[in-house]
């Protein structure tokens, strides 16, 4: 099937104009099909902290005005003549970039966030041709279908945007690290990336423990598969973990006592970063000499991975928690995210835009 767009879509988006700025709604022009682009009508979009850091320029380089989002989910409604991946009416997801050189040893082994020419990153970033890219909040998207994933039936649309990034975020050091039955995994933060790391981690069969501040959200955890729970606030909790874990992922965005939290690994235990925090972490290198340590960072995971994570999802029920929150409730959603007051993941319901 084939139904290519001719001029140049216009669409509705929320922008920030400046850093810190509140959200705008306007209007851009999405380019013109190419013959491999497929044009979706997005359905809903998840709210990243890695939105809030880049629309508050935190990591620095901010491109304004900006329209953020990386958890994409729609439906397909126009495709390229030489498109073959998808038709009219697929329901699909994009995640965290839009394209890559496709040439490089990164990009031929499905590891495209790693392309050395530089990924593309669905917003704030430029392509290839020097145009800027606008995220997902907007109603519409064009993008090369090679980075296009399919959303299983299992899953509704607004519970698999998440899984485009917090999702795919999770899988990947969880495969790449190989866990499984027998393998102690920890996960630090119970929050958008953690409640979803807990589903992963005990669907791949490990035994699950959780690190959070507070004993608050205990019966949630164990709810989505976490066999222990401790409270970082409990000095006892680090002496009695202490030597425990083959691997801790952390998902939060504040820095760390690293040296305390490296002390809870086995010999050859590893600490995954897929958490952000602004500021520079610091650490004692004996902390990870004196039991074979290692700290490591995972980023995303290829289209490859991706689409694996989004069949494995469907197929083991793991879905994230999420409120829909209308266009007009972002800039509030950014400021309860900063205050930890979420259960566990922002949608936005594109409609209301």
């Amino acid at each position: 099937m084939c139904n290519i767009q001719k001029n140049m879509t216009m669409t509705r988006v929320l922008s920030v104009p400046s850093a810190k700025a509140p959200f705008e709604r306007t209007t851009i022009e999405r380019r013109e099909l190419r013959p491999d682009d497929v044009l979706i009508d997005i359905k809903f979009c998840g709210i990243c902290h890695s939105d809030i850091h880049n629309a508050f320029d935190e990591w620095g380089g901010g491109k304004f005005p900006m329209v953020p989002g990386h958890e994409i989910a729609g439906i397909v409604v126009a495709v390229g003549s030489e498109v073959t991946k998808f038709a009219v009416g697929d329901r699909v997801g994009v995640g965290c970039f839009v394209d890559s050189c496709g040439e490089c040893e990164y990009c031929l082994n499905g590891e495209e966030q790693f392309c050395t020419k530089g990924v593309i990153n669905t917003y704030n970033d430029e392509d290839y041709d020097g145009n800027l890219t606008y995220g997902g909040y907007s109603q519409k998207i064009v993008v090369k279908e090679d980075f296009v994933v399919r959303i299983p039936d299992a899953l509704d649309l607004d519970v698999a945007a998440p899984l485009l990034c917090a999702g795919i975020t999770t899988y990947s050091p969880l495969k790449h690290w190989n866990i499984g039955p027998g393998k102690k995994v920890a996960i630090v933060g119970m929050g958008g990336l953690g409640h979803v790391a807990i589903q992963f981690a005990h669907a791949m069969g490990a035994e699950v423990t959780v690190l959070s501040r507070s004993m608050d959200k205990k019966s949630e955890a164990l709810s989505f598969g976490a066999d222990h729970y401790f409270a970082t606030s409990n000095p006892a909790t680090f002496s009695e973990l202490a030597g425990r874990f083959d691997l801790m992922l952390n998902t939060v965005s504040a820095n760390l006592d690293v040296d305390a939290y490296l002390s809870l690994l086995r010999v050859d235990g590893t600490l995954v970063n897929v958490g952000a925090p602004a500021e520079p972490d610091q650490y004692h290198v004996f902390s990870l000499i004196m039991g074979r340590r290692s700290i490591a960072g995972s980023l995303v995971g290829g289209i490859r991975e991706t689409q694996e994570m989004l069949d494995f999802a469907a197929q083991h029920g793991i879905t994230p928690k999420i409120e829909v929150i209308s266009a007009d409730q972002v800039d509030e959603a950014y400021q309860r995210v900063l205050r930890s007051d979420v259960r566990y993941r922002f949608v936005i319901d594109i409609s209301t835009l």
